[in-house]
């Protein structure tokens, strides 16, 4: 892949450009921004957190990328990366932002996937810190790996509330089982540019969640329609078969999912008593495109 840097910064206060100054980002009406030792920098506002560490948790991001390293969601990334990099011109820059990167397992393998032909500006933000320190980290470490290389993605702790990002600047947001504020997502696409969102089908971890909840709750259908600035371009489903083995990975998968928080006691320690298990992952990847003005 040919990392290119990620340019499209906008200060979280005031909208304006940032630019790299040693290690702070500046805008020019002097707000300062430093760079932390891992390689990320904080661009959510004190003033906007809901809570003092808001996100994931530390235990968290950890139990998640043990259960993703796994390759148990392989195929997932792998149809992401080929839906994003489908109409790339090549040799032409892709600008990307994963919206709710986590500790950023589907960028990394978005980077695997893209050849020299296909050079990407990534970018991944979360609220969480701990899942953003943990990308960077990683990334930092690669790069050293690889005889000095600069760490190929920017990485941002920041909100999907209000991107820190200039307007009209993206060709690509990725949204992951995240939270979609489309306004924003529209914000800050070209015009042309596409929005992938991909979220939990009604089959997904049905085995799991059978066995943690007395009864499964009617799915809601999905909305067949395009949210505000948007057309829809099409949609996916995609739906393999996992088998986890180990009490110790089925406990990765359930913290990793908002199901640890919803079930009873009772339900987790069904779950906790599992020993390998099964089962269906059944997600939707959505296709948009921002609509011209």
């Amino acid at each position: 892949m040919s990392a290119l840097p990620f340019t499209a910064l906008a200060c979280p206060l005031d909208g304006a450009p940032l630019q790299r100054q040693a290690v702070s980002l500046r805008c020019p009406e002097g707000h300062c921004f430093d760079l932390a030792a891992q390689g990320y920098v904080n661009l959510l506002p004190v003033q906007n957190k809901r809570s003092r560490d808001p996100g994931d948790s530390k235990e968290m991001v950890a139990a998640r990328r043990r259960f993703l390293e796994a390759g148990h969601y392989k195929p997932i990334a792998e149809a992401v990366a080929q839906a994003v990099l489908a109409g790339a011109v090549p040799g032409r820059m892709l600008t990307c932002l994963d919206a709710g990167c986590g500790e950023a397992y589907y960028l990394r393998q978005l980077a695997a996937a893209a050849a020299e032909a296909r050079p990407l500006a990534l970018a991944g933000l979360d609220i969480s810190k701990w899942a953003v320190q943990a990308a960077a980290k990683r990334d930092l470490q690669d790069a050293r790996s690889q005889t000095g290389t600069a760490p190929s993605t920017t990485w941002i702790v920041g909100s999907n509330a209000g991107l820190p990002v200039l307007p009209g600047t993206l060709d690509r947001v990725l949204c992951m089982f995240g939270f979609p504020v489309y306004p924003e997502f529209a914000r800050v696409l070209r015009r042309g540019g596409e929005l992938l969102q991909v979220d939990a089908g009604p089959d997904h971890l049905r085995e799991l969640r059978e066995v943690i909840y007395p009864t499964l709750k009617p799915e809601r259908p999905a909305s067949r329609s395009a949210p505000p600035g948007f057309e829809l371009l099409g949609t996916d489903t995609l739906r393999f078969q996992i088998h986890v083995d180990g009490a110790a990975a089925i406990a990765d998968l359930l913290a990793m999912t908002p199901h640890l928080y919803r079930a009873t006691a009772e339900g987790r320690a069904r779950a906790a008593a599992l020993t390998a298990l099964t089962m269906t992952v059944d997600v939707r990847l959505a296709r948009y495109r921002r609509l011209t003005d």
